[in-house]
């Protein structure tokens, strides 16, 4: 049975991590794997860049329109970078779950606590890689970065790593393993839908 065809409460899943470890792929094979899953997408303020897709990559909006919901509280999380404003809209995941869909959030660390205030009852996954080793190996293979760039990088995802305990799960995103991966996820949502003690997530 899948996760969003139990009958208890849907839940609201946060999956986070440190950079490197794979959330995109993630992601990609679960959305692919599982269409009854609800997965969130992010707005953003800045252009649409080649290749990317309004509704499937980003919700392209302006900054005006973005200020309105900011100011009525419509994100789930936000943030600024590098100028660009982005943030998870509550609307569609507020539509998934009334219909009973299980809903997919993914954020980075800080972004998870700051769901984790503002939705208590949000089921929290950290994904981790095998060893910190093989977390370095995955952001240096990249090579996008300058030596400097990398080494911020790299001292991140140390100290993201060192914040796996105050999530609910810790699944580990082992190397060309994608599909255990997703499995492994899937598992974890189907035992949270059995605890009938879960309330209803409210937004």
């Amino acid at each position: 049975m899948s996760p969003a065809t139990q009958r208890n409460a849907p839940l609201l899943v946060v999956i986070s991590g440190p950079s490197g470890v794979g959330k995109d792929a993630v992601i990609a094979k679960l959305r692919e794997t599982h269409s009854e899953i609800f997965f969130a997408v992010t707005a953003t303020t800045r252009p649409m860049r080649p290749g990317e897709a309004e509704g499937r990559d980003y919700l392209f909006i302006t900054p005006g329109r973005f200020e309105q919901l900011l100011a009525r509280g419509e994100f789930l999380e936000h943030a600024e970078v590098y100028g660009r404003h982005y943030g998870v809209p509550k609307g569609p995941l507020r539509d998934a779950l009334a219909e009973g869909h299980d809903a997919v959030v993914k954020v980075d660390v800080q972004g998870a606590a700051t769901i984790r205030a503002l939705a208590p009852d949000a089921f929290l996954v950290f994904l981790a890689a095998p060893s910190f080793e093989e977390l370095e190996r995955r952001l240096t293979s990249r090579k996008t970065d300058s030596a400097e760039q990398m080494a911020i990088r790299i001292q991140t995802a140390r100290d993201e790593m060192e914040q796996s305990k105050l999530f609910d799960a810790v699944i580990v995103n082992e190397t060309d393993a994608l599909m255990q991966t997703v499995d492994a996820i899937v598992e974890a949502i189907r035992s949270q839908r059995a605890d009938t003690s879960r309330r209803p997530i409210a937004l």
